[in-house]
């Protein structure tokens, strides 16, 4: 697995929430958590992956942009069509795709019973896959 740039993450996310938000606090307070941690993301400190999933959400990216984006990609709007022109130019393996996927499920569902976000799961990667943006190789 590829490792995670925490500092490419921290800038991607430090401008688009510039664009959104008149403050951290007001991000923070949009993703449902501190200003502190908002703060260590935008340092390029390590966060929990829960956090990360937040922060999509506040920032209007799709579920898992975060990762993408610390592991190389760029971020996924949600809503954002799967036409060829708005595609990603980065590329998951199915087995990144699973790992950041479950991570995910686990983070934001932690009540979940685990069939359902095994299905959760399949779901999103057969969806990325659809998108260009698993690929079967590694």
């Amino acid at each position: 697995m590829t490792t995670r740039d925490l500092d490419r993450l921290a800038k991607y996310v430090k401008a688009h929430r510039l664009e959104l938000y008149p403050s951290r606090l007001a991000a923070a307070q949009a993703a449902g958590i501190s200003k502190d941690t908002w703060h260590r993301v935008e340092e390029g400190e390590a966060v929990r992956d829960s956090t990360y999933a937040k922060i999509d959400k506040a920032l209007g990216w799709a579920a898992g942009s975060c990762l993408v984006i610390a592991e190389g990609g760029e971020p996924v709007f949600a809503g954002e069509a799967t036409t060829s022109s708005a595609r990603t130019s980065a590329s998951l393996s199915e087995e990144q795709a699973r790992k950041m996927a479950w991570d995910t499920a686990r983070a934001t569902l932690p009540t979940a019973p685990v069939g359902e976000l095994d299905t959760f799961v399949n779901e999103l990667v057969e969806n990325l896959r659809r998108a260009g943006i698993v690929t079967d190789g590694a």
